[in-house]
């Protein structure tokens, strides 16, 4: 599942930028309401985790059209 082109498309342009996102705000809020520490381990683990999960869908998923997993899909449009 996590091999198809269109799974990691919806993880490395949707999903996980928006969870990164989404911590960040938390975090943001933890450090602004006095939660200091907790604040910027969220910023700086959480946020970086989804970051780089979403990098690294996006190269999968272009190493799986590069090889052949769905470049036929993609391949019509062009």
């Amino acid at each position: 599942m996590l091999k198809k082109p269109e799974t990691l498309f919806v993880l490395g342009y949707m999903l996980l930028p928006l969870l990164a996102l989404l911590s960040a705000i938390v975090g943001l809020t933890m450090i602004l309401g006095g939660n200091k520490i907790a604040g910027i381990i969220v910023l700086v683990v959480v946020t970086q985790v989804f970051a780089f999960g979403a990098f690294f869908a996006l190269r999968a998923r272009k190493a799986a059209l590069a090889e052949g997993n769905g470049l036929q899909d993609y391949d019509a449009g062009r």
